[in-house]
């Protein structure tokens, strides 16, 4: 029995590695040549981190996951504290602490935990076909591949998913432009072991800190898609769509490097019904496309890949493990979609009324209702 996984990003691997434990043979394609991670970190929260460590992977979390154990919202003006508390009833309750991560470093060690020589790069998908004797793929390079059944694993803009939905889904701007990258800590701009948001006027600044000694940070506007905007006009733009904003913004925005700071519209896409077709399957941002406003992206992607080994350790017949696999990851997926869709629009200040009640509602938080917003999700997965 084989597997071809597309795709090795973090939910490709984690999908090679899951079904390398059980029993099944992978040989994992990827499209580029050489990965350039997309942004510059991700959240892993104790979803995440346990389903790392279930795929033996856990050490990789421990060496790079920043030291969180505080959160606080401010005021964009004053920088004075709208909450701020502790995370370690989160951790308590879950059992693992959050874990934000470089993603370079994630993916780097991630590739040398499988084997980066056993990944074959630059191998763009142009075709699938299912036959009696299992899949087969077409790359742009004139190879193919044979497997028994396929994890699509290709990212948001996945090659392989109009194949198993039977049409092409539209990606839905969600109305707001990320830009994101890492900086040297500052505790003149947040202190070293918070996750600190500055909020106002529909828009937020952001910095989690992750190992070695660097803040992950990342500013919100809501804009219209599309500006003429690049890293030559980075830091005019930032200056001037935060002109008025706290001393530790602006500092923030003084020390980032434009050269290492990315930019991106963001979208998410409708969720669907609709995982698998016969022997093939859709996996991480190729399945469930989301906006990063509850930081669940990779994570579920991590998600998928437990469960889907657990399904094929369990069925001995592939399409049966592959139905079961989309019976137990649909509802969970639209879930955080949808989730992170309503968390997007009240931050960016879609209906501004909304937002302001919320800046309000910070004001009286005292951390339980966020913490308990934040172990509902975490508790949905598959490992509790």
């Amino acid at each position: 029995m084989k597997a071809l996984v597309i795709g090795a990003g973090i939910g490709g691997l984690c999908a090679a590695v899951a079904l390398k434990k059980a029993g099944i043979d992978c040989d994992v394609y990827e499209a580029v040549k050489e990965i350039k991670p997309v942004g510059a970190a991700l959240s892993i929260w104790p979803n995440g981190v346990k389903c790392m460590r279930r795929l033996g992977m856990g050490d990789i979390i421990d060496t790079h996951g920043g030291p969180m154990h505080f959160l606080a919202y401010k005021d964009y003006r004053s920088a004075e504290d709208l909450t701020q508390f502790s995370l370690a009833p989160l951790i308590e309750q879950t059992g693992e602490r959050p874990s934000p991560v470089a993603r370079s470093l994630l993916q780097q060690d991630m590739l040398d935990f499988w084997g980066r020589d056993s990944v074959q790069f630059g191998k763009r998908v142009v075709s699938a076909e299912q036959h009696d004797h299992g899949v087969s793929v077409k790359f742009a390079d004139g190879s193919e591949a044979h497997g028994d059944f396929l994890i699509a694993a290709d990212g948001s803009h996945s090659a392989l998913r109009p194949h198993v939905l039977g049409f092409a889904p539209e990606r839905r701007y969600a109305g707001y432009v990320n830009w994101n990258g890492l900086v040297e800590i500052d505790e003149a701009i947040a202190p070293a072991e918070q996750w600190t948001t500055f909020v106002g006027e529909g828009k937020r600044v952001s910095l989690m800190p992750i190992a070695d000694g660097r803040f992950y940070f990342f500013f919100d506007v809501p804009l219209p898609a599309g500006l003429a905007e690049d890293r030559s006009t980075l830091r005019d733009d930032l200056t001037r769509y935060f002109d008025g904003w706290a001393a530790p913004v602006q500092r923030l925005i003084a020390a980032l490097d434009p050269n290492t700071t990315n930019r991106i519209e963001i979208h998410d896409i409708e969720p669907f019904d609709t995982l698998v077709r016969g022997n093939i399957a859709l996996l991480g941002d190729a399945a469930h496309n989301t906006t990063p406003d509850i930081g669940q992206g990779g994570c579920a992607a991590m998600e998928d890949a437990v469960v889907l080994g657990e399904c094929v350790r369990t069925h001995s017949d592939i399409a049966t493990a592959l139905r079961h696999y989309e019976r137990e990851r649909c509802a969970r997926v639209r879930d955080l979609v949808l989730k992170a869709r309503k968390r997007c629009d009240v931050t960016h200040g879609k209906d501004m009324a909304l937002t302001h009640a919320w800046y309000q509602e910070l004001q009286q938080e005292t951390g339980e209702r966020i913490i308990k917003g934040l172990r509902d999700t975490i508790q949905g997965g598959p490992l509790g």
